[in-house]
């Protein structure tokens, strides 16, 4: 059994020189949220979002639409082809009546923190590249500015790759995140303003700019961004696929909480505009696992699970980062004291059959473990035989895994709002680099389905043997255990990404 001690989110910073467990929170009881505890007496009920899934995937009928009425609702927008429909609240009890109304499978309170969330979460703050460490990166021939110091870039062969392609500009990654800066110089050439969108309150804000974060907001969207796309122009950094387009779907609230119904709105835009992958550095609040025997719980992953499977159906190839707690998913029990991250959380035993990390463990979804500068697992990367997918660099503390020179961070280097650039590092980074290289399978079979751009990607990963013993901090004991062959196993899935292969195969 695994406790998890960490409050912080899945896409943060890795200070320089150390390391934290970092990222992610955790699941509920089967217990009423805070969304269905009823007012005080002489107080007015507070209001909460939900999401309400229907028996089919249609717009919901007249008799829907006045049960939801009765039961205290409004609705703020439907998504008719999966049949989920999001409404705000401030009835107790709402969810308990309007699972009763008939055409409705299943409703629940997407947080338990009152519209808008009281609470703060931090996100991490990135080390901030200085001038003299640009100054001597040393770049040589036809390399950006920075890339000397992207050590990542080698580790999947996307130097090499790039030689070849740089991916094609008819292929867009939407970053499923905190926002992203495409006012900054490595992003605007790559830009795709008509597939980015603000979806905080799970309906679309199309309003010029709303993708962007706000000046207090996680530059953690931005990031990604970068290691995905940074264009290939003489300035700064190069990304893992420097042709394609990149676009910015605003998830996250200024609270930096990722809610169901905007998460869900994030895949159903990408669906609807022709999005060929996307990247979900993120995991899905309140919970950290959602579990099935909570009525609100399973809601929340059903009405996630039918956005990401539309995606995908609609073609694009889901990526997501596995998290940051080193954990092993393919344990059977944990215990969270971490969730509800959003107002109070308590302890719970959490049963890994029955509880979902979302997206990363939804079906369909790619799901990414991280590597360091020498190859091996990240101290923080989460892993389990038969979750894990594949791997990628997400960077790790030089106390454990230091680069080779000319580089001289462990982390990952990517682009920050306002023009900068600095290191940050998490599973939240690897994912991207997994997401880059689908991109340029994408752009070698621009007619590939979702599933054999996955079906090519794992094919083309080179394996990796399990790092065993892994004592990543020399101490003489174990940090994780990793089970399975070299192909297919708890720490590394099928293996590194490859680039190289993704334009030449």
């Amino acid at each position: 059994m695994t406790a998890l001690l960490s409050r912080h989110r899945r896409a943060l910073a890795l200070p320089l020189g150390m390391v934290t467990a970092t990222a992610l929170a955790v699941l509920p009881g089967v217990q009423a949220s805070a969304a269905e505890a009823p007012a005080a007496p002489g107080t007015t009920a507070a209001s909460f979002s939900y999401v309400v899934n229907l028996r089919t995937a249609k717009a919901p009928s007249a008799q829907i639409e006045r049960g939801i009425a009765r039961a205290g609702g409004t609705i703020v927008t439907s998504y008719d082809r999966i049949g989920v429909v999001v409404v705000r609240s401030a009835a107790p009890g709402f969810a308990a009546a309007v699972r009763t109304v008939r055409g409705v499978e299943s409703a629940g309170a997407t947080r338990t923190a009152p519209l808008p969330s009281a609470a703060t979460t931090d996100m991490g703050a990135p080390r901030v590249l200085t001038a003299g460490e640009a100054a001597k990166a040393g770049a040589t021939g036809d390399q950006d500015p920075l890339e000397p110091l992207q050590w990542d870039l080698p580790a999947i062969k996307a130097d090499k790759a790039h030689q070849k392609s740089l991916g094609s500009s008819r292929v867009t990654v939407a970053v499923i995140d905190t926002g992203v800066d495409d006012t900054h110089p490595d992003i605007a050439p790559n830009f795709d303003r008509a597939a980015s969108v603000n979806c905080v309150t799970g309906k679309p804000d199309t309003t010029d700019g709303a993708w962007r974060p706000g000046a207090s907001e996680s530059p953690h969207g931005t990031h990604v961004a970068g290691e995905i796309a940074a264009a290939r122009n003489g300035i700064g950094m190069t990304g893992v696929a420097p042709g394609v387009k990149v676009s910015g779907i605003k998830v996250s609230n200024p609270d930096g909480y990722f809610y169901t119904e905007a998460v869900v709105c994030g895949f159903m835009w990408a669906a609807e505009h022709e999005v060929d992958v996307t990247n979900n550095s993120y995991y899905t609040d309140p919970w950290y696992f959602n579990c099935d025997n909570d009525p609100d719980q399973k809601a929340l992953v059903e009405a996630v699970s039918r956005a990401s499977r539309y995606a995908e159906r609609r073609g694009a190839v889901n990526v997501a980062a596995a998290g940051n707690e080193n954990l092993d998913f393919a344990s059977r029990t944990l215990t969270d004291s971490t969730s509800p991250n959003d107002s109070t959380p308590g302890d719970r035993e959490v049963d890994l059959s029955r509880c979902f990390d979302i997206p990363t463990q939804l079906p369909g979804v790619v799901t990414v473990s991280a590597t360091g500068a020498k190859g091996v697992k990240s101290s923080y990367s989460n892993y389990g035989r038969g979750v894990i997918d594949i791997t990628a660099p997400g960077g790790d503390s030089t106390v454990y895994q230091t680069p080779a020179p000319p580089a001289t961070s462990g982390l990952i280097l990517g682009t920050l709002p306002g023009g900068k650039w600095g290191y940050m590092a998490g599973t939240s980074m690897a994912a991207p680099h997994v997401a880059g290289v689908a991109a340029l399978i994408k752009s070698r079979h621009p007619h590939a389905p979702a599933a054999l751009v996955k079906a090519k990607l794992f094919a083309q990963a080179d394996a990796l043997a399990c790092t065993d013993p892994y004592d990543i901090n020399g101490d003489g004991r174990i940090d994780a255990v990793c089970q399975g062959p070299k192909n297919r196993n708890g720490f590394y899935g099928r293996g590194m990404a490859d680039a190289l292969d993704a334009v030449t195969r």
